[in-house]
Parts: structure tokens; sequence; C-alpha cells
């Protein structure tokens, strides 16, 4: 079975093809590094690097691209908040997401530009524009795209202008002839620190955050190139905006295939810094280890809401124990582990078409697994088809059942730990006495008392650490072992 993508442009599932023969060029929109990795930018990290994964398993050298905006107005003014340079902050936003990240199992991109590292880049790009007619000069020292120029805009969206304009949320300024139009260049303000501030044509000023991706995207990748991916949240403005301006200036398409992943709610509403419903993925991983919110996140399809709560946490840790379990009773112990090893691995070099060598396709269960992947990589009937063969293993005990059972969940990024060392680990030690629980409940409804959340949520997460499960009811608190 071909590989077949979704594609928000045609919004269809699509074959995949590259445009160089056996080279996959991939560009994916990566964080503002202002803060701490949320659960929603794991979302979005994990669901790319399966993609990855998958395309170099099927045969194709992938070249992944995902870039870090390192200027923007949030880095400028929590800097300023943090009475720190914007290069400190951004430096030390960037470690930390690498440690969140690396934990958590995604590969390293291969190129992962910072935006204030290609501003001649960005210039050049504006200038083309101006050039075509597509953007103006404002007053104020702007540089904005003429939307309305550009005959393709809305075309991701579905949209037309007049459809986008009536429900946008797009800034409104006199500078600008349009509501729509969007800057370009932004000229610097009095109070913003020089290391925000480029010389330019247009006088001092930096970059807008739509310009920043055009510009690192055909640098690294081509004027065109096969897929770009981010979350659903940027598919209007930002990845329209960006096809708006690179298409302008290049006459070209801008990606052959639009990936996007879908939101990460709680208590159904969408996940994110602006709205403060966020969990950092610091946070959740001193609760839960990183392969079991792995799972969590490929257990649903990427372009499915993800519902988050501590008890569907829970659940994927119990599901990822009876996997690990399963290997134990068949591998244990590192030696026999990692003699399972498939000889070639997903992101080894292989021919166009070819799979991981070891992995035996014609398996009921791997053949499952492929064509769940191969259907716009379908997680969950893959993450089914782990399970299908767990059973097996368990009821017939075959050495090879078992290898593959690690091998085509190494395609996921999961099950690459030693079994036994892994389940020591996520076992619960010595369990908490009533009394100590129930003194653990007092002093965290005092701090909810003295509206020290922090502290009753540390509270909460220390028990469920401990294999303690809270749940709060209008007439108390009452917990179970998890």
């Amino acid at each position: 079975m071909t590989l077949r993508i979704h594609n928000t442009l045609t919004r269809a599932l699509e074959p995949f093809t590259s445009l160089e023969p056996g080279h996959a060029r991939m560009y994916v929109c990566g964080m503002t590094v202002y803060d701490l990795c949320h659960v929603g930018h794991a979302r979005s990290a994990v669901a790319f690097d399966v993609a990855r994964r998958w395309l170099a398993a099927s045969g194709w050298r992938v070249t992944f691209v995902r870039n870090i905006t390192d200027i923007d107005d949030k880095i400028i003014r929590r800097a300023g908040e943090n009475g720190e340079p914007i290069r400190q902050l951004t430096d030390r936003m960037i470690a930390q997401m690498h440690r969140d990240l690396d934990a958590l199992g995604v590969l390293r991109p291969d190129h992962e530009p910072r935006a204030t590292g290609y501003v001649p880049q960005m210039l050049d790009l504006v200038q083309r524009l101006r050039d075509k007619g597509l953007a103006y000069a404002s007053a104020s020292g702007d540089v904005n795209y003429a939307v309305r120029k550009f005959p393709g805009y809305g075309k991701l969206s579905g949209k037309t202008p007049d459809e986008l304009r009536a429900g946008s949320r797009v800034d409104v300024s006199e500078d600008k002839r349009d509501p729509l139009d969007f800057a370009l260049w932004k000229a610097a303000k009095p109070a913003e620190p020089d290391s925000a501030k480029w010389p330019s044509p247009y006088g001092l000023g930096r970059p807008g955050w739509h310009l920043e991706c055009s510009a690192m995207s055909c640098a690294l990748l081509g004027q065109t190139f096969d897929i770009h991916g981010g979350g659903a949240d940027l598919q209007f403005p930002h990845h329209e905006n960006e096809i708006a301006q690179s298409e302008g200036a290049n006459g070209a398409p801008l990606a052959r295939y639009w990936m996007h992943n879908g939101f990460v709610n709680i208590d159904g509403e969408k996940m994110s810094k602006s709205l403060g419903n966020f969990f950092t993925l610091r946070d959740v991983l001193k609760v839960f280890d990183a392969e079991t919110v792995r799972l969590f996140i490929v257990r649903s399809h990427y372009r499915s809401p993800l519902a988050y709560s501590d008890a569907h946490l829970q659940d994927a840790r119990a599901a990822l124990r009876r996997l690990y379990t399963a290997l134990d009773a068949v591998l244990p112990g590192t030696t026999a582990f990692d003699a399972a090893l498939p000889k070639t691995t997903a992101l080894d070099a292989a021919p166009p078409g070819a799979m991981p060598d070891g992995i035996d396709w014609s398996h009921p269960a791997a053949a499952r697994f492929k064509a769940a992947m191969d259907e716009d990589f379908g997680t969950p009937d893959a993450v089914a088809a782990l399970f299908d063969l767990a059973g097996e293993v368990n009821r017939a005990r075959r050495p090879g059942d078992a290898a593959l059972l690690k091998a085509l969940g190494g395609l996921l990024g999961l099950l690459q730990d030693d079994p036994r060392r892994f389940l020591q680990a996520a076992s619960p030690g010595k369990r908490l006495d009533a009394a100590t629980i129930e003194a653990r409940i007092a002093a965290r409804a005092a701090a909810k008392q003295s509206r020290n959340y922090a502290e009753a949520d540390c509270i909460r997460a220390e028990l469920l650490a401990q294999g303690i499960a809270l749940k709060d009811t209008s007439a108390g608190t009452t917990w179970e072992a998890a």
C-alpha cells in the first residue's frame, strides 16, 4: 500500500510522492521560545516526529527542518519582565525545550534555524514583494502585505478574503489598507531594546512572524518542498500568510502537502498559554514517565482533538506496562532484549521503497501496523496492532514475535527500554498508609483555602506519583489507588 497523507490544502487523502525521488523535504513550525513547552507543543512535536520516522522507515531520505522563533512581542515582553537580555532568555528556553523534547524521544531536526539568523533573507523577500506590488510601506514605518492583491489568498483555509475578514482576529491598524493586511516588517518602537532592532531600507525594525517561516523554509528546503506541518491553530492566519508571501515572491507553490495536528483540549477547551489552562511538559513529566506521555499522544490520530486528563495518562501508563510485561516474559534482561533488535533501524539509510531489515511485514500484526501507518500515519490502529501482537506474545511466548513487537514499537518511538528496568521503575513503591494520605489531603485543602493553588496542585501530583488518585466532589475529597 502507498503512503497517503491528508492534505489540508486539498482537503483529501493523497498518495505521497516526493519532488526529488527518494528524498522527502519537510518543514514544521516550531516554538516561540519565551516559556517552557506545554503539552500542546509536545503533541505537535510527537506527531511530526512519528511522521518523520515513518517516512524514513518507508525508504525516504528525510530532510527535516523545525524552526525556532526567537524574536517577537512575547519574547521582548518576557525578557523585559525578567530583566534579562533577549538572547539570554531565548538561549535558556531553547535549552529547556531540548531537554523536554529529548526526554519525550523526539528526534532532533536536521536543521533548527533561529529566526534571528535569517534577517537578510527576510529583507530580500520583502523587497521582492514590494517590487511586485504586493507590499507597501506605511506611515509608521511598517511594511505590510496587500492581501487582496494575491489572487490565491484563502485557499488553505478554504475561505474568501471577505469571509476571513468577517471572522478574523487580525489586528486592525490605521496603517493598513485592509484589516487582513499583515506586517512583513515592523518598525522599531522607542521602548524596545537595541537587540530587537535590525537596520533595513525602511529604518530600524524587525521581521513579522509570518515572514520568518517563509524565509527559513525556502532558504533550507527550496522554493517548493514536500511537506509543511504545524498545529491546526496555525492554518490561519500564519500558514495562509506564508503561502501568500512565498508564492507571491517566488511564483511557485510553497509546499505540496500541508499537515495540521489537532488541539489538546482540557475540559473541552483548547489548551494554550493565552488561555492560561496549560500544563507544562516539565510538570507532567514529574508525575508520568516520558514514554507514557508519548503513548498517550500517539493513541490518538494526529488530526483529532486530544483530551488531556490524569485519567487518560494513567490508562496509557497501564497500557504501556502491559506491552512491556509481554516483552519481559520472553526477553527478560538487557542482553536478550538488545539481541532482538532488527539489523536496520527506522532511521538508517535504506533504498527507496524499502522497509527496515528484521521486520517480517507478512506477519499479520506487522501488515496491520503498516496499513495503518500508510493511511495518513494512523497511529491508533498501529498501536492496536501492537496490543494484538502483545497478546500473541503472551500466548505463544515466541522470541520472534517479541522482537517484532519491539521493532514495530520503535517506529513509534516506543518500547526501546529494557522491559525489566521499565517495569521496576514504573511500579509504585510502598503504598502510603491511610493516615498519611488523609493528612496530605488536609494539607491540600488548607492550601486551596489560602489560595495557594500551586501548592495544592503539587500535593495532588505528589500523591498521584505514589499511586494515589484524588477525586474532588461537593462532599469533599476522596482517594483511591491509581
